[in-house]
C-alpha cells in the first residue's frame, strides 16, 4: 500500500506558514537523524526558498543513529547553499544551547537594539520540534506526545531579546512520491496510525534492518537471521517472544508490533535508513522505472 497522511489542519499549517515566512529570517528545519532526506518537507524547502530564507538543519534523535552515516548526511546538507546542517539530541540540554548561536551566524545582519532574529521551527509530525522549544525556553511551552500531530497551531516566543521562535505544527505533504519514503515515516511514527498497515510496515524495516544491520537483530533478538526476510522477521520475534493468538497461531501482528516500537526508541540499536547514496539510487531507479 502507499502511506499518504495530510489531514485537513496540515493544509491549514501550510498556508499559515507562507504567511508568517515572509517576517522570518531563519528557518529550522528539524529531521529525523535515522532518514534525514525523507523526512525533509518539500514544503518547507519550497516556502523558504521562495523568500530566499537560509536554513538550519537540525538532525534530532542523533543518539538513535549510525554515527557513520549521520556525519555522511552532515557532509552533504553542509555543501547545500545556505543551510548549515548539525546532529544533536533535542533531549540534551547542552546541545540544544548550541542552536541560537548557529541561527545568529546564518543571519550576521540581524543585530542589535530592535533587531531580534526570528526563527522559525519546522519539521514533520513527531520529529522533536516541541522537545526543542520547550528545552530553548527551558520551560514547557510545547504539548509534547508519542503520537504524531500533537501541536496544531503556530504560537511565538521570545527566547531572549535576541530571538524570537515560531513553533510551527508538524506537517507532511500532500503527496509523498517515493513508497519507500511513505514507510520510513510510518515506521519513524510520523504517521497517523490510520494511515498504516503495521505488518506491512515492519516487513519493509524488517527487510532495511536485514540489509543493513543483521548483526544487531541478531543480538536483540537472540536469532538465526540468514535467509530471513522482513515478514519472516516478525514471525521470528512473534515465535521467539512467545506470542500467540487464540488457537495457538503465531501472533505476526505483535511480533511487527514489537519490532516497530524496538526500532522507534533505539532498543534494537543506533541505525540508520538512508544514506546520501542509497537516497540517490533510490530516486535513479524509480525515475528508470518511470514511477517518478
Amino acid at each position: 500500500m502507499a502511506i499518504q497522511w495530510f489531514p485537513g489542519h496540515m493544509n491549514a499549517a501550510r498556508k499559515k506558514a507562507a504567511e508568517t515566512m515572509e517576517m522570518t529570517d531563519l528557518v529550522v528545519e528539524v529531521l529525523d537523524a535515522r532518514l534525514p532526506a525523507a523526512s525533509s518537507n518539500p514544503m518547507v524547502e519550497e516556502l523558504r526558498l521562495h523568500r530566499q530564507r537560509p536554513c538550519l538543519k537540525i538532525m534530532n534523535k542523533d543518539d538513535l543513529a549510525d554515527p557513520k552515516v549521520t556525519k555522511e548526511w552532515l557532509d552533504y546538507f553542509n555543501r547545500q547553499s545556505g543551510v548549515d546542517a548539525v546532529a544533536l539530541s533535542c533531549k540534551n540540554p547542552a546541545e540544544v544551547a548550541r542552536i541560537p548561536q548557529l541561527c545568529q551566524k546564518l543571519v550576521p545582519h540581524r543585530t542589535g537594539p530592535g533587531k531580534p532574529v526570528r526563527v522559525m521551527i519546522m519539521g514533520i509530525p513527531n520529529v522533536g520540534k516541541s522537545t526543542l522549544m520547550n528545552m530553548l525556553l527551558k520551560r514547557r511551552v510545547a504539548a509534547v506526545g508519542d503520537e504524531p500531530a500533537v501541536t496544531k497551531s503556530q504560537q511565538r516566543l521570545y527566547l531572549n531579546k535576541n530571538m524570537v521562535l515560531t513553533d510551527t505544527p508538524g506537517m507532511l505533504w500532500p503527496k509523498i512520491v517515493y513508497p519507500s519514503d511513505g514507510y520510513m515515516l510510518a515506521a519513524s511514527h510520523a504517521v497517523g496510525v490510520n494511515a498504516l498497515i503495521e505488518e506491512e510496515v515492519a516487513a519493509f524495516l524488517g527487510d532495511v534492518l536485514l540489509a543493513r544491520y543483521p548483526e544487531l537483530l541478531a543480538l536483540r533478538y537472540k536469532i538465526p537471521v540468514d535467509g530471513l526476510d522482513g515478514i519472516g522477521l516478525t514471525e521470528m520475534i512473534a515465535r521467539k517472544r512467545g506470542f500467540k493468538i487464540r488457537g495457538g497461531e503465531l501472533d505476526v501482528e505483535k511480533g511487527a508490533h514489537t519490532l516497530l516500537q524496538d526500532y522507534r526508541h533505539g532498543a534494537i540499536g543506533r541505525i540508520s535508513l538512508e544514506t546520501p547514496e542509497s537516497r540517490r539510487e533510490m530516486i535513479r531507479s524509480y525515475a528508470e522505472a518511470g514511477d517518478e
